[in-house]
């Protein structure tokens, strides 16, 4: 294979990487959470959350890192290291700043100590916990879709700022 068909395939790699990542952030977001909240024994509520997210916690880390190997492997390629250096490309900053922040947490964060505070105050008072923990999805699923749209725009030729 020549380097467009790579450059291709990463392309096309990123794309369903980020549509199943942030697809899935959405659907734990706006409809998981939502309905846990509502569900009236607070302790099945860690456990519901537990089975049905810790699911999805496996496709967002291949996702994750689909995403990031196949991003920095298309920067490489059209040699585009010098568009971190430009405002006009705000949304490559970005993709990089969501990327991380989820790629710690999923790595990181939540095997160091997240998983087990999670616990810790979902035991101890569920409907803050899941307040809270519903108000840093929304944060996070607000930040990528502004993320996906100036992605979007910017690669096909609106560059703002400029």
């Amino acid at each position: 294979m020549d380097n467009y068909t790579f450059f291709v395939v990463a392309r096309v790699l990123h794309v369903l990487g980020v549509v199943l990542w942030i697809g899935g952030v959405a659907f734990v977001t706006t409809v998981l959470i939502s309905a846990i909240k509502q569900q009236p024994d607070t302790e099945s509520r860690y456990q519901l959350f537990e089975s049905l997210e810790g699911r999805f916690a496996l496709q967002a880390k291949i996702t994750t890192l689909i995403t990031g190997i196949s991003g920095f492997y298309m920067t490489q390629i059209l040699d585009g290291w010098d568009r971190f250096l430009r405002i006009e490309f705000w949304w490559m900053h970005l993709m990089v700043l969501v990327w991380l922040i989820f790629t710690l947490v999923l790595f990181v964060f939540e095997p160091l100590f997240l998983h087990r505070w999670f616990e810790q105050q979902a035991q101890t008072n569920s409907d803050r916990t899941f307040r809270v923990i519903h108000r840093m999805h929304i944060i996070l699923l607000t930040l990528s879709l502004i993320t996906v749209a100036g992605a979007v725009a910017g690669s096909h030729g609106l560059l703002l700022f400029m």
